[in-house]
């Protein structure tokens, strides 16, 4: 007995039911502010997205568990290159496959390339992170197996880029593989550059009309039907 008169394995039990109960209410939060803004229509779309940065940003403030447990290290990043080289092998075959079928549509020079997908890539590290750093590692501590809390990893981030077929299929394939590859290596980078390749070898090599210029939620289902000045580029 401790000094309390609580046993110290009663009192584990307890802290591990308080922690899991944490866990889901952050879970639940965080996913439900994502799926409110990826179906919100504008403006308030936009308003919406900053309360969710907020309030990830908030919730991972109070649960910092440091850089090395979310993978913002150097250790094991030389190991865990080749999913770069993946990305960019699986990326070329992509972009000569739609130089075949015409569907291939790069910006004029690389600075116009550059200026179009800056944002993206940060976005990709951006996603990657709230997959592994925030999304797995509540779900590890949940669910009673690791490849239980990876398949649910992936399938929210599936659900997440509903109804876009194309975006859906392939955010449950990658997450369900980043999620592995980030158990074994913890190491975010690799990821994040992956995604980010993936990402723009879909924007260059699928027409806008197919995948609806990558959107997804509201944006998926009114694409083509928003009046947008011609000066505003698509998000």
């Amino acid at each position: 007995m401790e000094a309390g008169g609580v046993p110290s394995s009663g009192r584990e039990i307890f802290v591990a039911v308080r922690g899991s109960r944490r866990d889901l209410i952050e879970l639940a939060i965080a996913y439900g502010l994502i799926l409110l803004v990826v179906w919100t229509p504008r403006p308030w779309q936009s308003l919406l997205w900053w309360d969710a940065a907020a309030a990830v940003a908030f919730i991972l403030s109070i649960s910092f568990d440091g850089r090395k447990a979310m993978g913002l290290r150097s250790v094991n990043l030389l190991r865990s290159l080749w999913v770069v080289g993946m990305a960019l092998a699986a990326a070329a075959a992509v972009v000569l496959a739609a130089a075949r079928l015409h569907t291939l549509h790069l910006p004029a020079s690389p600075v116009l390339f550059i200026e179009r997908y800056w944002a993206y890539a940060l976005w990709a590290f951006a996603q990657q992170f709230l997959l592994q750093c925030f999304f797995l590692k509540r779900l590890l501590r949940l669910l009673p197996s690791a490849k239980s809390a990876t398949l649910a990893a992936a399938v929210l981030f599936a659900i997440a880029h509903l109804p876009n077929p194309i975006l859906t299929s392939v955010t449950f394939l990658w997450g369900f593989a980043a999620c592995m590859i980030f158990r074994r290596y913890r190491n975010l980078y690799p990821l994040a550059v992956a995604h980010a390749i993936f990402g723009i070898a879909i924007a260059i090599t699928v027409p806008g009309p197919v995948d609806h210029n990558m959107r997804v939620g509201l944006g998926y289902l009114t694409y083509g039907h928003e009046q947008r000045p011609a000066d505003l580029p698509e998000p």
